[in-house]
């Protein structure tokens, strides 16, 4: 049985990593697209920032976000002073630490699915006078959606396992800033948290299967539904 700390550390997480899926998506696509479909100066830069958080530690990206987004600095200062929004050590700063992290798993599905797009389909549809958006929302999106379906849940997933760049860019505060990974590490600190800590692994580890099992199974059925 769930105590009520660790049932708000849950539907927290699930707040968070909802919330990140939503924040990242367009900007994912729009990347993706970049990345898979044009050539130009920097794209390789580009591409390298956008997988940065894969490879850096995850608390050194934590941090980057305080100095970036705190309230002394450049941008989370402007925001303060400009519109009084506080982003570190809240909701929303969890928020935007998973989307940092979760963003290379979002462009890197959907930029897979661009690159294995059958480029006679979308060269025909223009020859018929179809314009880039209608082009892009009737051929090129349903051809895709298996991928846009992987990413959104693969950020999902790792947005319920973020806890690096979390507890250094928001701390570590209850029914604010609390998701599952650091109760998991708050009960391990505790003394006789040791079945609490083990309740909390399982139901990570249940949500983790849950996410990949259901990302594999749908893209799989809204391929076949698609014909690809």
């Amino acid at each position: 049985m769930m105590t009520p700390a660790e049932t708000d550390a849950l539907w927290l997480s699930i707040r968070v990593a909802a919330w990140c899926v939503v924040a990242i998506l367009p900007p994912g696509m729009v990347v993706a697209w970049l990345l898979a479909r044009r050539d130009f100066y920097g794209k390789n830069l580009l591409n390298g920032a956008v997988h940065l958080p894969l490879v850096l530690p995850p608390v050194a990206i934590g941090y980057l976000l305080l100095v970036l987004l705190g309230r002394n600095g450049p941008i989370g200062g402007w925001l303060y002073d400009t519109f009084g929004i506080s982003v570190a050590f809240t909701f929303e700063g969890a928020v935007v630490a998973s989307a940092v992290m979760a963003f290379p798993l979002m462009v890197r599905a959907i930029r897979l699915s661009l690159e294995t797009v059958d480029d006679r389909l979308e060269a025909a549809a223009r020859i018929l006078g179809s314009g880039p958006l209608r082009l892009f929302v009737t051929i090129t999106l349903p051809l895709i959606a298996p991928g846009i379906l992987t990413g959104c849940i693969l950020a999902f997933a790792r947005s319920l396992g973020e806890f690096g760049a979390t507890i250094t860019f928001v701390s570590n505060i209850a029914g604010e800033t609390r998701t599952l990974p650091l109760a998991l590490y708050t009960m391990a600190q505790t003394p006789d948290g040791e079945t609490g800590a083990l309740r909390l692994v399982a139901i990570s580890v249940g949500l983790a299967m849950l996410a990949l099992l259901g990302s594999e199974i749908a893209a799989r059925r809204l391929q076949r539904r698609l014909g690809v």
